[in-house]
């Protein structure tokens, strides 16, 4: 920097000189005519130059202000405002590193016992690369790749993002500096910066850059378990591709929480500690950091304040549990900043009479607030205040409590809404995201809508992290079943991204993938297929033919073909996506597998049950060899094979697979998630098949009550169960009430979804089939023949729906009577309907 301002002064002065060079000739009585001429023209192009070169200074300037300040508000900086040396930040709880137990005389921080990944680790920072270490809470993540950077790299510049909005300016720092750690500890903290992506990464480490910059970032493993997982819904799967391609181009680097035998004879090294002879007697059941951060003993005080608080002796603190409780359900919610007391004590009172309430005799706020966040052997705290009007709460007892909540026991909606009103647009983004994967779509509506308020009013309109928000507001509004609300969302997301960055950027073409995704829902099938075209050709002229957003393009182009009846396009576009990706990434890649499974389903649409049934047994033979019995994309499979089994009619199997998928889905999902419903819902339609009339309308009236209040009564997934349970009615004889039921469907799916929806037909079609039960025959025929020609209209003569309307229409017009030439249009009955052509 001084360098650079003193070249700046020796330019300026230069200009200045050359500038008066007039003056000077005439202070010294120079008057030759062409020296005096030449002084002149030079003088005046040097007055444009030091005017010109002034304001391009006075822009860099303030550029470089702006930098700075965006570098100090963002990062972690020493006091005279520059970015640190990894030796001038020696303590480790600088870097984010649990605080120890203490006892007596010793140092707060225990000595550091060698772990067996220490090599490793240290080979990897030799080089520019991307390190991810990854463990539970407490296993010593963040110590062990403190003392490895320390070890290796003390020289070099330290960056340490302080905000999510830091990371932009710790990105730029980071391209600045040729010798820089990048340290992103909890790197789950700044997921939501769309700044950092792959793409930034890998920039920062190419090899053709000078310099050698490491990325050093420490995960929870509960975390990378949910962002691992990319969903096989391509709706809400962008997201996740980010994180996941983000981790993918890292060196990942597993701790255990329970030390090895080698580390433990380590550690008896440095036995003199008192705290590392205690932690080796418990070594067996808790890992030696977990238990010198005090996990353990902690999460057992946490549990024994919760007793009533009735012995002025020995005071319990039920209320001083609460606080600590709502933090907690606070971070399992997704509230990933510094908590707000204010928000803590508004939401802790749903905890404490969880508990008792007064029952318990809960001490004051103000003594509440002074246990939970009083030191404990020193150093460590229950909740650690970060300002007077904040506290963070230990991570080790949100794992905890994770681990050991029943799927489904979510945090109450209340205690999420109340937090929204705290949430900056990135906390409310985050509080989506987990909403989302809860299944809780109305819940992520409001949080994601609360975060592209908050950023248009912050950032405007048009700035990408807005247009991120408002691109999640639209895969919530999407989730909902609210179809319209979403496509305007993404048409003003798709056309700003167009404005500002173009056609051919990679967040245009996604945006595009995600409304073509929307259109197909709609039933708009002519415009999907020109959105797929579209961002196909452009996907193959940018990144190439096997690149796997190409694939993927191409895998969702075949899920639309295969809608429109187009079965054999359909089938040629996914094997040629399938041998891409057995060829580029290996035939059990989770890629490969989805292509496969999806061929499967083509192959049971064209009939052909037996090759289908071998695809999808070897796709899970696969997926439980490789990811477990458990998994949601093995249980996707085990669905998928009791759909085959069921449109077979070999129904007794189909159920047992449905029975094994719901009893996961419930353990690992809760009752009320929208895929365990979607089991409970295909599981009533075998029992209906089987002839347990009364069981399967339990079932249907049990996933429509659910499906009502999470999802809401207008629904494609809550009317097409209100559809199959007027189909139930219809067998049980109740026709009144199933008729009922089919017109309320058919009047929503019309009102939502317009009259050629395929939804929209297919009630249509139950409808007649009711009317014609009833023996209301020209009623049903006049359906039959609007919804058959609708149908050869929009999805052409020989698709399976159309030739399932023509044997409909043959059918009602034989009960009427009609013969061959009526059905050619030879009316000869005023009464019956016509169907032409």
């Amino acid at each position: 920097m001084r360098r650079r301002s003193l070249w700046s002064f020796l330019i300026a002065g230069f200009f200045a000189l050359v500038a008066v060079a007039p003056q000077l000739l005439a202070a010294y009585q120079v008057t030759v005519p062409w020296a005096v001429t030449v002084a002149t023209v030079i003088a005046a192009l040097a007055a444009l130059a030091l005017g010109a070169w002034q304001h391009r200074y006075e822009q860099d300037a303030t550029r470089r202000d702006e930098q700075d300040r965006a570098l100090s508000e963002g990062c972690l900086t020493l006091p005279s405002g520059r970015l640190p040396k990894v030796r001038d930040f020696s303590n480790p709880r600088d870097w984010g590193v649990h605080p120890a137990a203490t006892s007596g005389a010793t140092a707060s921080i225990p000595p550091f016992v060698p772990r067996d990944v220490d090599e490793e680790l240290r080979t990897h920072l030799a080089t520019s690369t991307f390190v991810l270490v990854v463990g539970d809470s407490t296993a010593g993540k963040t110590r062990c790749a403190f003392e490895a950077v320390q070890a290796v790299l003390p020289h070099h510049t330290l960056i340490i993002p302080t905000t999510v909005s830091g990371i932009a300016a710790a990105l730029r720092a980071a391209e600045q500096h040729p010798k820089c750690v990048l340290w992103l500890n909890d790197i789950n903290t700044w997921f939501s910066a769309p700044e950092l992506t792959r793409e930034a990464v890998s920039r920062l480490l190419a090899p053709a850059r000078r310099g050698h910059r490491v990325v050093v970032a420490t995960l929870r493993a509960a975390e990378e378990n949910q962002w691992r997982t990319i969903p096989e819904d391509s709706a809400v799967a962008d997201t996740h591709r980010k994180v996941h391609d983000l981790l993918s181009r890292a060196h990942r680097i597993f701790l255990p929480r329970l030390f090895t035998p080698a580390e433990r004879e380590r550690a008896r090294n440095y036995a003199r500690d008192q705290r590392i002879a205690d932690a080796l007697q418990q070594a067996d059941e808790y890992g030696i950091a977990e238990y010198l951060a005090n996990g353990p003993q902690l999460l057992a005080e946490w549990e024994s304040a919760w007793s009533a608080n009735t012995d002025p002796q020995a005071p319990s603190h039920p209320r001083g549990a609460a606080l600590i409780a709502a933090a907690v359900d606070l971070r399992r919610a997704g509230y990933a900043s510094v908590l707000p007391r204010r928000l803590i004590e508004e939401v802790h009172g749903h905890y404490l009479d969880q508990q008792g309430g007064h029952r318990l005799n809960p001490e004051a706020l103000d003594d509440a607030w002074q246990w939970a966040t009083r030191p404990r052997r020193g150093t460590t705290r229950l909740l650690t205040p970060h300002d007077p009007d904040h506290v963070d709460v230990f991570d080790y007892l949100v794992d905890s409590v994770q681990r050991r909540t029943r799927a489904g026991d979510h945090v109450p909606e209340h205690v999420i809404t109340t937090a929204l009103t705290y949430a900056a647009a990135t906390d409310a983004h985050s509080i989506g995201i987990t909403a989302k994967a809860d299944g809780r779509y109305r819940l992520a509506e409001h949080a994601h809508r609360q975060a592209y308020t908050t950023r248009a009013d912050e950032h405007g309109p048009t700035h990408p992290d807005t247009l991120d928000s408002r691109n999640n507001l639209a895969l919530a509004l999407h989730d909902l079943g609210r179809l319209e609300e979403a496509e305007t969302e993404y048409r003003a997301v798709l056309d700003a991204h167009r404005r500002i960055l173009g056609d051919n950027h990679h967040r245009t073409l996604a945006i595009r993938s995600n409304l073509a995704s929307l259109l197909q829902a709609l039933g708009h099938f002519e415009k999907a297929e020109a959105e797929y075209h579209a961002v196909l050709d452009a996907h193959r002229r940018i990144l190439g033919d096997n690149h796997p957003h190409t694939l993927t393009i191409r895998s969702n182009l075949a899920s639309l073909l295969q809608a429109l009846g187009h079965f054999e396009k359909a089938e040629a576009e996914y094997h040629a996506v399938l041998d891409a990706h057995r060829r580029i990434l290996g035939d059990n890649h989770p890629h490969t597998l989805t292509i496969r499974s999806n061929l499967a389903s083509l192959l049971q649409a064209l009939g052909h049950f037996e090759k289908a049934e071998a695809e999808h047994r070897a796709v899970l033979d696969i997926r439980r060899r490789i990811l477990g019995d458990n998994h949601p994309h093995t249980l996707t499979i085990r669905s998928n094979l009791a759909s085959l089994l069921q449109g077979q009619g070999r129904l007794v199997e189909a159920a047992a697979e449905y029975h094994a998928v719901l009893d996961a889905y419930r353990r690992i999902l809760g009752d009320n998630h929208p895929d365990t419903l979607a089991i409970r819902g295909s599981l009533a339609s075998v029992l209906q098949a089987l002839g347990h009339l009364e069981k399967a309308e339990a079932e249907y009236h049990a996933v429509l009550d659910a499906y009502r209040r999470i999802l809401g009564d207008n629904h494609p997934d809550t009317l097409a169960i209100r559809g199959s349970l007027a189909s139930v009615l219809q067998a049980l004889g109740h026709l009144e009430k199933a008729e009922a039921e089919h017109r309320a469907v058919l009047d929503a799916y019309r009102r939502i979804l317009g009259d050629n929806h395929p939804h929209t037909l297919i009630s249509r079609n139950n409808l007649a089939s009711l009317l014609q039960d009833q023996g209301r025959l020209v009623e049903a025929a006049a359906e039959h023949c609007d919804v058959l020609a609708i149908r050869r209209r929009v999805l052409g003569d020989n698709h399976p729906h159309t030739l399932i309307s023509l044997e409909n229409v043959a059918s009602v017009l034989q009960a009427l009577r009609l013969s061959v030439e009526e059905l050619r249009g030879d009316d000869s009955d005023r009464n019956a309907p016509e169907c032409r052509g």
